[in-house]
């Protein structure tokens, strides 16, 4: 079949490497001149190595816990799956040249606002503003706004640390040549409460960076059309975090394609359970940590990718 696929972020690479390796003619569509996500921690468990192999070289630090700050109560959290600290640009750098091997065409500087003709199917994997869901007429997810910016220190610990606010958290990440400093939350609240912290704390950071980041599964039933990853809302409610959900909803695809109403059936049996439990668990730790802090444990042990299995 001959396939476009919209935004060359990781979702879409994936795809297109793994459709072209199953002999479709494969051409993704970028607005952008390069490759490469440029506001994201780089933050993905032990399980971006199955999807991605060759990641494992671009693995600049481990981290296997998270201390939760409340304001009277920290709270340390062991990942029963180590993540993994690597630069989201080099990891889509290496899914471009395994795509472009593969035989996949990626065009440049091409911002859709008219979806390709001639193609036997479309995926979107363009993000939180997708064209190809506006196109589709399709309601947008909420939305919460992601900021990040550095600091020149330096730390070799193998945890984060977070903050929790008003819908969202501030986050500290020790990376390999400077600390990573960000927030999650509400998009007309985001950039106050950093600021406030940040000069409270006395920290001076570089390199800003904002991206909004979707939060809520958007149903996609079409024929020939369909969404993947951010696009889709595939970003988990406690993190915002959508590389690994969003390939295991490729894989979903691959196995589905070229049937696009089964794949969507599937997405929706996996996460939309998981993204409502998620939502209510959040909202009952965060008003524990914040009125009753003496009932949370000190020390507590999830998955990395999921709070509840099903």
């Amino acid at each position: 079949m001959k396939i476009a696929i919209i935004g060359a972020g990781t979702c879409g690479l994936y795809l297109a490497w793994k459709l072209a390796k199953k002999k479709h003619e494969v051409v993704v569509f970028e607005k952008s001149n390069t490759v490469g996500e440029k506001a994201c921690s780089g933050l993905f468990s032990e399980r971006i190595l199955d999807f991605v192999p060759k990641s494992k070289a671009l693995i600049e630090n481990e981290i296997s816990s998270v201390l939760i700050h409340f304001p009277k109560k920290t709270v340390k959290v062991h990942f029963s799956k180590k993540f993994l600290l690597m630069s989201h640009s080099k990891l889509d750098e290496l899914l471009s040249g395994l795509a472009k091997q593969a035989g996949v065409r990626i065009v440049f500087n091409c911002n859709v606002l008219e979806l390709p003709t001639d193609f036997d199917r479309i995926i979107g994997c363009d993000g939180a503003a997708s064209f190809t869901r506006k196109n589709m007429g399709l309601a947008d997810p909420s939305l919460r706004l992601g900021i990040q910016g550095f600091s020149t220190a330096t730390l070799k610990d193998d945890f984060v640390e977070t903050w929790p606010c008003k819908n969202g958290f501030i986050w500290k990440i020790p990376r390999k040549e400077n600390i990573e400093y960000g927030i999650m939350a509400d998009t007309d609240t985001a950039y106050r409460i950093f600021n406030e912290f940040t000069r409270q704390e006395g920290i001076n950071l570089t390199d800003i960076k904002s991206k909004i980041i979707p939060q809520g599964l958007v149903i996609a039933e079409h024929e020939k059309m369909t969404l993947c990853g951010d696009s889709a809302g595939m970003t988990k409610p406690w993190s915002g975090g959508g590389v690994i959900w969003g390939l295991i909803a490729a894989d979903m695809l691959l196995e589905s394609f070229p049937n696009f109403n089964d794949y969507v059936q599937k997405t929706k049996k996996f996460f939309s359970l998981k993204i409502f439990l998620s939502q209510m668990l959040i909202k009952f730790i965060y008003f524990l940590g914040f009125n009753l802090p003496f009932l949370l444990p000190k020390s507590n042990k999830i998955e990395a990718d999921f709070i509840f299995k099903s």
